[in-house]
């Protein structure tokens, strides 16, 4: 059973630097200076732009700001590339984009939200300060250093509790009505970014893996492409492994809303799950081709997999699910990907102590030689699901999913085990856990181990068509709504007009009704002339006056 090898780097792979690590989406570190200052020419670009300098502090009516007027031209430089994922961070931006990169930060170690106006805790992190504590899920932690907690925004309060590792923040916690003061030495924490289906109940923030224990089908969920998901995906497999008696039926891996993140961690997980082949390609215009290739005796290619995506599934989450689709070694379930085919590299700047400027400099390309990249005339982009395996799912059923979901992840600290639930049904999986279509990858799981082979869990409609179809539906709905939009507004200028024209103190009323009522879930009856009823419509948004503004029809004089 190739279970030995772990998770390797492609050492056959000729990279540019040993420390160069090529990042996809929102990530990339190199470290290099920009060659373009040191080309021939760079100062006749760079005199007119100091020339605007030296006149301003010459002549401007008030003192300037340098440091912003830095940082606004290197912006502007950054900003004209037509890129839309290049940025230049600034200093004071560098920690935070570390740690949404990274997944790492300095604190207690908590997933916060704000509820009913108080800073609430969500769930404690892993090998936290806050989960060695006893904070659990739910604690509504009311104030830190003595100020209160009510009507901040999280961002603040995750400022207050943030900090340099060593320093102390104390905070006080209600719960069950009782209050407890907390104080806490802050530390470096790894949010780490590979997790199971649930909590096992332990108390300890461990999960559990296993979907069908029966069928020993596993499930694991990659949330993004951190330096350290790797070694993550190589625990989780080994414990799920552990679970199933040494040996998996199948493997159900959710990339759903990931946005992507290191491309050498995508390429050394879709390395475990191939045997050999391309993996991803690389090519820019400053940058000579690079081909990824796996190598033989990968920990994960002894079971089938079905790989859930979304059009949250972005960067490498993309080059996982097209490597595993282009090799045939599994299915892919749920709807296209986002389709970002674009490699950005981060460049720390010497003269900005530690500003970084960020931008493109590679496309990527799937083992099949395609360009997923996804553009304004573009037809095809990203990973469609594999034929017959194409589940789309409503905003609303997206919101419910989530909010279930985060009751499995939260860590409750009270040892208990976690109530029956039934996750090798999928039915129990789609009414219980409002997930659709993990209950169809279960289904298509539970299949390949029974039968041997793939049995489509959706019409056989060819995906590519069927989403071509949602999306343009979608488009033609955003500019419906748009021209209703701009005709309201053209009636408000009206009004305004007559107003001004008129001296009226204020002008005339074309509001059907007002703003604050809650149409949602209510009703309209439509009547002939003669006073019968002709339809009932149940109202199932708030746009209805938008669509009525247009329509033929007015409102009755002491209809209010």
């Amino acid at each position: 059973m190739p279970t030995d090898r772990p998770l390797a780097r492609h050492g056959a792979v000729t990279r540019l630097t040993l420390l160069t690590m090529i990042m996809v989406f929102l990530v990339g570190v190199m470290a290099a200076r920009l060659a373009a200052m040191a080309q021939p020419g760079s100062r006749g670009f760079t005199d007119p732009i100091a020339e605007v300098y030296r006149v301003l502090s010459a002549q401007y009516v008030d003192a300037i700001d340098t440091a912003k007027l830095q940082q606004g031209a290197i912006a502007g430089l950054v900003g004209a590339l037509d890129d839309p994922y290049a940025e230049y961070i600034a200093p004071e931006d560098a920690a935070e984009f570390s740690k949404q990169m990274t997944g790492q930060f300095s604190g207690i170690g908590c997933q916060i939200e704000m509820r009913d106006g108080w800073l609430t805790v969500v769930t404690p992190l892993e090998d936290s300060p806050a989960m060695e504590a006893g904070i659990l899920s739910g604690d509504r932690i009311i104030s830190v250093e003595g100020k209160s907690t009510f009507g901040l925004t999280s961002d603040e309060c995750v400022k207050m509790l943030t900090g340099v590792p060593g320093t102390k923040v104390s905070f006080v916690v209600l719960r069950g009505g009782k209050e407890t003061t907390y104080t806490l030495a802050r530390r470096q924490i790894t949010n780490k970014s590979v997790r199971g289906l649930r909590r096992s109940g332990a108390g300890n923030g461990g999960w559990e893996y296993l979907l069908d224990p029966a069928r020993k089908v596993a499930y694991i969920r990659i949330t993004q492409f951190t330096p350290t998901a790797p070694e993550e995906f190589g625990a989780a497999l080994a414990d799920a492994r552990r679970s199933a008696g040494g040996t998996l039926g199948g493997l159900v891996l959710d990339l759903r809303g990931n946005p992507g993140g290191v491309l050498d961690a995508a390429e050394r997980i879709a390395d475990a799950f191939l045997d050999e082949g391309v993996i991803v390609s690389v090519r820019g215009r400053a940058m000579r081709e690079q081909v990824i290739r796996s190598r033989r005796g990968g920990p994960a290619t002894d079971f089938p997999v079905c790989v859930l995506v979304d059009g949250s599934s972005a960067s490498a989450s993309e080059i996982l699910a097209g490597a595993i689709q282009d090799h045939n070694r599994g299915v892919v379930v749920g709807t296209r990907t986002f389709g970002k085919g674009l490699v950005q590299t981060v460049v720390p700047l010497d003269r900005q102590r530690n500003g970084h400027l960020k931008f493109t400099t590679q496309k990527y390309y799937l083992p099949s030689g395609r360009l997923i990249q996804r553009t304004d005339d573009s037809a095809i982009w990203g990973v469609d699901p594999s034929p017959g395996f194409y589940v789309p799912v409503s905003d609303d059923e997206l919101q419910a999913r989530f909010l279930r979901r985060r009751d499995f992840d939260a860590i409750t600290g009270n040892g208990a085990p976690p109530p029956a639930q039934d996750w090798g049904s999928p039915d129990w999986i789609a009414r219980e856990a409002r997930d659709s279509q993990l209950a169809a990858a279960l289904r298509a799981a539970q299949s390949r181990v029974d039968t041997g082979s793939w049995q489509p869990v959706s019409e056989a409609v060819p995906a590519d068509k069927a989403i071509a179809a949602a999306e343009m539906r979608r488009l033609e709905r955003s500019r419906e709504l748009l021209g209703l939009e701009f005709a309201r507004i053209d009636k408000r200028i009206t009004a305004l007009e007559s107003a001004a024209a008129t001296g009226e103190a204020k002008p005339p009323r074309v509001d059907l009704w007002p703003d604050d009522i809650e149409l949602d879930g209510g009703r309209v009856v439509i009547r002939d002339r003669d006073g019968n009823t002709v339809a009932t419509l149940r109202i199932t948004g708030q746009d209805l006056e938008r669509w009525l503004l247009q329509a033929d029809v007015e409102v009755e004089r002491n209809s209010r």
